[in-house]
């Protein structure tokens, strides 16, 4: 894993953590740090959330090694 999808996952449990402080709470971190939901600060961090998110799609598609090194199956005779 590269040093941007690292980052790009840290940003998506951020993220996950918020909206789950959001959906039980009506607690929003994010904006409560950043001095609003329509402070500059706050809509590049959920900017950047968003963008992790779409970095992280790449991990769905992405074949686990496991997969990928499992030996062929010989058939029976």
């Amino acid at each position: 894993m590269s040093g941007i999808q690292r980052i790009a996952l840290v940003l998506t449990i951020i993220g996950a953590i918020n909206w789950g402080l959001i959906g039980f709470f009506q607690f929003d971190l994010v904006a409560s740090i950043f001095g609003g939901q329509d402070a500059g600060m706050a809509r590049i961090i959920y900017g950047l959330v968003g963008i992790a998110g779409l970095i992280n799609l790449g991990l769905l598609f992405k074949p686990s090694p496991e997969i990928a090194s499992e030996p062929e199956t010989k058939p029976n005779r």
